[in-house]
């Protein structure tokens, strides 16, 4: 299964969502960074994705986006062949 890393905040409802979406597609660990706890995490988000709202979620290299991105991937059909890549 594809690595997957979130940029989230502990308080984050779209955050929680997009981990319910990936935990039901079978992710078993997502790597996240939190950037409520390291405020410098937040500009090497803003950085790597020209974003700055949380969350921001990436499978493998590909940048999904937010929540709203991820689930629209998961009903074009998308995200699980995205998430099954090596």
């Amino acid at each position: 299964m594809a690595r997957v890393v979130m940029y989230s905040t502990a308080v984050c409802p779209f955050c929680q969502m997009a981990e319910r979406l990936l935990r039901a597609k079978g992710v078993a660990e997502i790597e996240k960074v939190r950037v409520d706890l390291e405020p410098e995490r937040r500009e090497e988000m803003v950085s790597r994705t020209g974003r700055r709202t949380v969350p921001q979620i990436y499978v493998g290299d590909r940048h999904v986006g937010g929540y709203d991105d991820l689930a629209a991937l998961d009903r074009a059909g998308g995200l699980e062949a995205l998430l099954s890549a090596p």
